[in-house]
């Protein structure tokens, strides 16, 4: 059987589907927040390039230990691209997303590189640690400002958005991680939730993910009293609300019958792109 080409197995080992559901939600994030056609543009192609620079970058300090459990999945596991040429790829990424960021805004280029780096130290070896969810908390939790940033006017988000990205990041990492337990375990791998186990993690990742939908519902309309100017709450965003709770629940339905499996993790993605439908739906509140 024919080996992939280099470029095909370089996007099998970027994670393309996270990374893809991520430059989505970057997108949504800049509709929502007014952004010219251009600069939607430029946001979006920025945050894939830094998504792929962390996809790639974890299979490759991660390649000689997906090896050892047997990984088929992996490309780099599988010889079919080099760990070397992975390197290369890795780091000329994040160097793109790192300029198109800065032709946006050196404040959005600053906060998009601390981001970066914060994906970068769960690779390089937070992930193996009690703090392994603190990656999450602070690149999830800066994430909507990457698209407030990039306006011609540039201003972090607000509070209530960056609480919502932060709680997501956290449910993000509590159920990405679970499928892989047993593998992980094998190879020393303890991060967070390794130690909190399975259902205490689920626990936490759903309390994570009615924390963003709630910070998403109330936090525009709190703002907007705060400056004297009442904003009620929308009725479609009760229904994008009351969808997220159906996805959380249902999370944790499926993980006390079934062990743990790539869906919860796809759940929580799903939840996070409802909330973002939610923000460009209610035009950015």
């Amino acid at each position: 059987m024919p080996r992939p080409s280099r470029l095909r197995a370089l996007w099998g080992a970027s994670h393309p589907g996270p990374s893809l559901v991520v430059t989505a939600l970057a997108v949504a994030l800049g509709v929502a927040a007014g952004l010219e056609p251009w600069r939607i543009a430029l946001l979006g192609v920025a945050v894939i390039a830094g998504q792929l620079s962390v996809g790639i970058s974890n299979d490759a300090i991660d390649a000689a230990r997906d090896r050892e459990v047997g990984r088929t999945d992996k490309p780099l596991a599988r010889g079919d691209v080099s760990v070397r040429t992975a390197w290369i790829a890795a780091v000329a990424l994040v160097v793109v997303a790192v300029a198109l960021s800065a032709v946006l805004g050196p404040a959005m280029a600053a906060v998009h590189a601390v981001a970066l780096a914060s994906a970068w130290s769960y690779n390089a070896g937070l992930k193996n640690t009690a703090a392994s969810i603190a990656p999450f908390l602070l690149s999830f939790g800066l994430f909507p400002s990457l698209a407030t940033l990039s306006a011609a006017e540039p201003a972090f988000a607000a509070p209530w958005a960056t609480a919502a990205g932060a709680a997501l990041g956290a449910a993000v990492h509590l159920t990405n991680v679970l499928p892989d337990l047993d593998d992980d375990a094998r190879t020393g791998i303890r991060g967070l939730p390794h130690r909190l186990g399975v259902r205490t993690s689920v626990v936490l990742a759903v309390i994570g993910i009615l924390l963003g939908a709630s910070a998403v519902l109330v936090g525009p309309a709190l703002a907007g009293s705060v400056a004297g100017a009442a904003t009620p709450i929308a009725p479609v965003s009760w229904v994008f609300f009351a969808v997220v709770v159906v996805l959380a629940a249902a999370t944790l339905v499926r993980a006390v019958r079934r062990p743990p499996a790539r869906v919860l993790f796809r759940l929580t993605m799903l939840a996070a792109l409802v909330l973002a439908a939610q923000l460009v739906a209610t035009s950015g509140s």
